[in-house]
Protein backbone atom coordinates (compact mmCIF):
# COMPACT_ATOMS: atom_id res chain seq x y z
CA UNK A 1 0.00 0.00 0.00
CA UNK A 2 1.45 3.24 -1.05
CA UNK A 3 1.77 5.83 1.74
CA UNK A 4 0.37 9.70 0.75
CA UNK A 5 0.62 13.54 1.78
CA UNK A 6 2.25 15.33 4.13
CA UNK A 7 2.50 16.00 7.98
CA UNK A 8 -0.36 17.79 8.93
CA UNK A 9 0.51 21.33 9.82
CA UNK A 10 -2.18 21.52 13.03
CA UNK A 11 0.78 19.35 14.74
CA UNK A 12 2.78 21.83 16.90
CA UNK A 13 6.01 19.59 17.57
CA UNK A 14 6.37 16.23 16.76
CA UNK A 15 5.67 13.17 19.41
CA UNK A 16 3.91 15.61 21.36
CA UNK A 17 0.51 16.66 21.67
CA UNK A 18 -1.58 19.82 22.71
CA UNK A 19 -1.97 18.29 26.00
CA UNK A 20 1.98 17.59 26.68
CA UNK A 21 1.43 13.72 26.44
CA UNK A 22 3.90 11.64 24.44
CA UNK A 23 2.22 10.60 21.06
CA UNK A 24 1.61 6.88 20.53
CA UNK A 25 2.76 7.39 17.08
CA UNK A 26 6.29 8.34 17.37
CA UNK A 27 8.28 11.60 17.38
CA UNK A 28 7.51 12.20 13.91
CA UNK A 29 3.67 11.57 12.75
CA UNK A 30 4.10 9.36 9.69
CA UNK A 31 2.44 10.57 6.81
CA UNK A 32 0.28 8.20 5.96
CA UNK A 33 -1.61 8.84 9.18
CA UNK A 34 -1.09 12.69 8.62
CA UNK A 35 -3.10 11.98 5.54
CA UNK A 36 -6.07 10.50 7.04
CA UNK A 37 -8.10 13.45 8.40
CA UNK A 38 -8.67 14.46 4.73
CA UNK A 39 -8.71 11.61 3.01
CA UNK A 40 -11.73 10.15 5.45
CA UNK A 41 -13.60 13.81 4.12
CA UNK A 42 -17.43 12.56 3.20
CA UNK A 43 -16.56 8.62 4.41
CA UNK A 44 -19.87 7.18 5.98
CA UNK A 45 -18.90 5.17 9.21
CA UNK A 46 -20.26 2.48 7.82
CA UNK A 47 -18.00 2.39 5.10
CA UNK A 48 -14.73 3.15 7.46
CA UNK A 49 -15.91 0.55 9.33
CA UNK A 50 -15.58 -2.32 7.05
CA UNK A 51 -12.32 -1.35 5.77
CA UNK A 52 -11.26 -1.01 9.65
CA UNK A 53 -12.24 -4.58 9.23
CA UNK A 54 -10.27 -5.56 6.54
CA UNK A 55 -7.16 -3.99 8.30
CA UNK A 56 -7.56 -6.00 11.56
CA UNK A 57 -7.68 -9.30 9.66
CA UNK A 58 -4.62 -8.22 7.94
CA UNK A 59 -3.30 -7.63 10.95
CA UNK A 60 -4.05 -11.21 11.94
CA UNK A 61 -2.12 -12.29 8.91
CA UNK A 62 -5.30 -12.84 6.60
CA UNK A 63 -5.04 -12.03 2.40
CA UNK A 64 -7.64 -9.11 1.72
CA UNK A 65 -6.77 -8.64 -1.85
CA UNK A 66 -9.98 -9.54 -3.06
CA UNK A 67 -12.47 -7.75 -0.08
CA UNK A 68 -10.31 -4.60 -1.05
CA UNK A 69 -11.07 -4.81 -4.37
CA UNK A 70 -15.02 -5.20 -3.33
CA UNK A 71 -15.14 -2.05 -0.53
CA UNK A 72 -13.38 -0.07 -3.56
CA UNK A 73 -16.34 -0.77 -5.77
CA UNK A 74 -18.88 -0.54 -3.92
CA UNK A 75 -17.91 2.17 -2.21
CA UNK A 76 -16.81 4.06 -5.10
CA UNK A 77 -13.39 4.84 -4.02
CA UNK A 78 -10.44 5.22 -5.97
CA UNK A 79 -7.76 3.22 -5.66
CA UNK A 80 -5.53 5.78 -4.65
CA UNK A 81 -7.74 6.97 -1.98
CA UNK A 82 -8.35 3.37 -0.76
CA UNK A 83 -5.05 2.48 -0.23
CA UNK A 84 -4.06 5.40 1.11
CA UNK A 85 -6.77 5.09 4.36
CA UNK A 86 -5.51 1.30 4.26
CA UNK A 87 -2.16 2.12 4.97
CA UNK A 88 -3.17 4.90 7.65
CA UNK A 89 -5.14 3.00 9.06
CA UNK A 90 -2.87 -0.33 9.30
CA UNK A 91 0.07 2.24 10.57
CA UNK A 92 -2.19 3.75 13.40
CA UNK A 93 -3.34 0.94 14.70
CA UNK A 94 -0.04 -1.27 14.76
CA UNK A 95 1.43 1.39 16.55
CA UNK A 96 -1.28 2.12 19.05
CA UNK A 97 -0.70 -1.92 19.47
CA UNK A 98 3.17 -2.14 19.93
CA UNK A 99 1.99 -0.51 23.29
CA UNK A 100 0.81 -2.25 26.49
CA UNK A 101 -2.60 -1.31 27.60
CA UNK A 102 -1.18 -0.25 30.70
CA UNK A 103 1.04 2.50 28.73
CA UNK A 104 -1.55 3.44 26.49
CA UNK A 105 -4.94 5.00 28.14
CA UNK A 106 -8.04 4.66 26.18
CA UNK A 107 -8.73 8.48 26.70
CA UNK A 108 -5.05 9.07 25.86
CA UNK A 109 -5.07 7.03 22.57
CA UNK A 110 -9.04 9.49 21.77
CA UNK A 111 -7.42 12.67 22.74
CA UNK A 112 -4.56 12.43 20.10
CA UNK A 113 -6.59 11.06 17.47
CA UNK A 114 -8.89 14.09 17.69
CA UNK A 115 -6.24 16.05 18.04
CA UNK A 116 -5.04 14.84 14.83
CA UNK A 117 -8.84 16.09 13.31
CA UNK A 118 -9.94 12.48 12.98
CA UNK A 119 -14.10 12.36 13.50
CA UNK A 120 -14.80 11.55 16.84
CA UNK A 121 -17.73 8.56 15.97
CA UNK A 122 -14.24 6.93 13.90
CA UNK A 123 -11.98 7.54 17.11
CA UNK A 124 -14.50 5.38 19.01
CA UNK A 125 -14.35 2.07 16.43
CA UNK A 126 -10.62 2.79 16.31
CA UNK A 127 -10.57 2.65 20.19
CA UNK A 128 -13.09 -0.47 20.11
CA UNK A 129 -9.93 -2.26 18.20
CA UNK A 130 -6.99 -1.41 20.03
CA UNK A 131 -9.14 -2.15 23.75
CA UNK A 132 -11.44 -4.13 22.53
CA UNK A 133 -12.12 -7.67 22.93
CA UNK A 134 -10.28 -8.22 19.69
CA UNK A 135 -7.12 -6.97 21.52
CA UNK A 136 -5.65 -10.72 22.83
CA UNK A 137 -6.10 -12.32 19.85
CA UNK A 138 -4.18 -9.61 18.25
CA UNK A 139 -1.38 -9.29 20.34
CA UNK A 140 -1.20 -13.00 19.85
CA UNK A 141 -0.51 -12.70 16.01
CA UNK A 142 2.03 -10.32 16.50
CA UNK A 143 4.27 -12.80 18.70
CA UNK A 144 4.45 -15.45 16.62
CA UNK A 145 5.25 -13.24 13.55
CA UNK A 146 8.21 -11.68 15.53
CA UNK A 147 9.08 -15.21 16.22
CA UNK A 148 9.57 -16.11 12.87
CA UNK A 149 12.71 -13.40 13.18
CA UNK A 150 15.73 -15.66 14.14
CA UNK A 151 17.55 -14.96 17.23
CA UNK A 152 20.90 -16.11 18.98
CA UNK A 153 20.21 -19.80 20.03
CA UNK A 154 24.16 -20.20 21.52
CA UNK A 155 27.19 -18.05 22.04
CA UNK A 156 30.89 -18.90 22.02
CA UNK A 157 33.79 -17.17 22.23
CA UNK A 158 37.27 -17.16 23.24
CA UNK A 159 40.78 -15.06 23.55
CA UNK A 160 43.41 -15.55 21.16
CA UNK A 161 47.02 -14.42 20.88
CA UNK A 162 48.63 -13.15 17.98
CA UNK A 163 52.43 -12.92 17.74
CA UNK A 164 53.61 -10.14 15.40
CA UNK A 165 57.04 -11.37 13.86
CA UNK A 166 57.50 -7.42 12.33
CA UNK A 167 60.69 -6.55 13.28
CA UNK A 168 59.87 -2.96 14.10
CA UNK A 169 56.82 -4.39 16.29
CA UNK A 170 57.48 -7.50 18.47
CA UNK A 171 53.83 -7.78 20.69
CA UNK A 172 51.38 -9.98 21.57
CA UNK A 173 47.81 -8.91 20.33
CA UNK A 174 45.07 -10.18 22.04
CA UNK A 175 41.35 -10.73 20.03
CA UNK A 176 38.27 -12.25 21.13
CA UNK A 177 36.65 -14.72 18.66
CA UNK A 178 33.27 -15.11 18.61
CA UNK A 179 30.95 -17.47 17.48
CA UNK A 180 26.71 -17.12 17.49
CA UNK A 181 24.89 -20.07 16.46
CA UNK A 182 21.27 -18.65 15.25
CA UNK A 183 18.23 -20.54 15.52
CA UNK A 184 17.66 -21.54 12.17
CA UNK A 185 21.05 -23.28 12.31
CA UNK A 186 23.26 -20.53 10.78
CA UNK A 187 26.40 -20.04 12.41
CA UNK A 188 28.49 -16.72 11.91
CA UNK A 189 32.23 -16.16 13.31
CA UNK A 190 34.23 -12.97 13.70
CA UNK A 191 37.18 -11.76 15.36
CA UNK A 192 37.38 -8.49 17.40
CA UNK A 193 40.19 -6.82 18.72
CA UNK A 194 39.99 -6.39 22.90
CA UNK A 195 39.81 -2.94 22.24
CA UNK A 196 37.30 -2.33 19.78
CA UNK A 197 35.58 -5.28 21.94
CA UNK A 198 35.60 -2.74 25.26
CA UNK A 199 33.81 0.21 22.66
CA UNK A 200 31.37 -2.42 21.37
CA UNK A 201 30.50 -3.46 25.07
CA UNK A 202 30.76 -0.08 25.92
CA UNK A 203 28.40 1.23 23.48
CA UNK A 204 26.10 -1.58 23.72
CA UNK A 205 25.76 -1.14 27.29
CA UNK A 206 24.99 2.92 27.40
CA UNK A 207 22.30 2.18 24.18
CA UNK A 208 20.53 -0.12 26.36
CA UNK A 209 20.64 2.24 29.61
CA UNK A 210 19.35 5.37 27.51
CA UNK A 211 16.43 3.26 26.07
CA UNK A 212 15.00 2.19 28.90
CA UNK A 213 15.18 5.26 30.78
CA UNK A 214 13.36 6.79 27.59
CA UNK A 215 10.71 4.06 28.10
CA UNK A 216 10.07 4.74 31.47
CA UNK A 217 10.23 8.66 30.72
CA UNK A 218 7.27 7.71 27.92
CA UNK A 219 4.93 4.97 29.67
CA UNK A 220 5.44 7.90 32.79
CA UNK A 221 4.11 10.88 29.91
CA UNK A 222 1.13 8.26 28.51
CA UNK A 223 -0.24 7.41 31.91
CA UNK A 224 -0.25 10.98 32.92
Amino acid sequence: MSAVGAVAPYLHHPGVSHSGQVSFLGAQLPPEVAAMPRLLGDLDRGTFRKLLKLVVSGLQGEDCREAVQRLGTTAHLSEERLGALLAGTHTLLQQALRLPPASLKPDAFKDQLQELCIPQDLVVDLASVVFGSQRPLLDSVARQQGAWLPHIANCRWRVDVAISTSALARSLQPSVLMQLTLSDGSAHRFEVPTAKFQELRYSVALVLKEMADLEKKCEHKLQD
